[in-house]
């Protein structure tokens, strides 16, 4: 599933194509994507200008005139896909959602082979509901070392699980969470209430390196992810520890590992990632 650097590269991709137009049309070829019906989905897009294009944690949020906002969750394979005229040939979308047509003639198409992915229009005040589900966002300039570790020392849950829920800290998914914890040296399963302020403080800066350069190189594809223009991320290329079992760890050369937490493989290095604190 796409994470943070996933979302916010779609983003960035997204904004010089699609802001300031204005939706003239909504098509729905597979309305179950829709958290709404979808008459009322499109009476509340239809005629709204894009101001700005966002993200909050793992969300893209095309924010409308009025507050409105078209939240996106891009599920396994869901893409965003901004195109100047309707596409043709090679660069057609395979399994079209929800389509946006643009009053300049251009168009952004919700494409997702799965259809685990969600598209839904909340006003101001549901929006506000639902962005107080989200923990902090880790790249937040004002999110300090000291919250993550008064936040970790309330829970008993394995780091790699504490890292994952989207209450505690947006954004963060199993890709980005193997490879700061590998780079904190801190192993998947200690309980998060057992790592101190200075092992916190290593693992907020691995976390935000992790973030930041997973971003400058596009994201990380795995299978299905492509940005904004169809591209694949190149973030995969330099991964420590995620989808590496059984390869040498390229710090120590130890056969990298996997575990099951929570029903979700974690991998990590058990030299590099003692159980417990050296």
């Amino acid at each position: 599933m796409p994470e943070l650097p996933e979302a916010e590269t779609i983003v960035r991709g997204l904004r010089p194509a699609i802001t300031g137009r204005r939706i003239e049309r909504v098509e729905v070829p597979k309305p179950d994507v829709l958290r709404e019906g979808r008459r009322s989905f499109s009476a509340k897009v239809r005629g709204r200008t894009i101001g700005s294009v966002e993200r909050r944690a793992k969300n893209v949020l095309i924010v409308l005139d009025r507050g409105r906002r078209i939240a996106v969750n891009l599920g396994m394979t869901g893409q965003l896909l901004p195109f100047p005229r309707p596409p043709r040939g090679r660069r057609r979308p395979t399994h079209p959602a929800v389509r946006f047509r643009f009053d300049d003639g251009s168009l952004l198409v919700f494409n997702d082979t799965r259809r685990f992915g969600t598209v839904e229009c909340l006003d101001p005040e549901e929006w506000s509901e639902r962005e107080a589900r989200f923990g902090p966002e880790p790249l937040d300039p004002a999110y300090a070392p000291s919250q993550l570790a008064a936040a970790l020392g309330t829970s008993r849950a394995p780091i790699r699980s504490w890292l994952l829920d989207q209450r505690r800290i947006a954004g963060i998914g199993n890709i980005y969470a193997a490879e700061a914890l590998f780079l904190s040296g801190i192993h998947p399963e200690r309980p998060a209430r057992s790592i101190d302020l200075e092992e916190a403080t290593r693992l907020h800066g691995s976390i935000r390196m992790v973030l930041e350069d997973a971003i400058d190189e596009g994201g990380t594809t795995i299978r299905d992810y492509r940005n904004a223009i169809g591209g694949e991320g190149g973030y995969a290329r330099l991964l420590f520890v995620y989808g590496r079992q059984g390869r040498p760890c390229r710090r120590c050369g130890a056969p990298i590992e996997r575990l099951v937490i929570s029903n979700r493989s974690a991998f990590f290095c058990p030299t590099c990632q003692p159980p417990r604190r050296p």
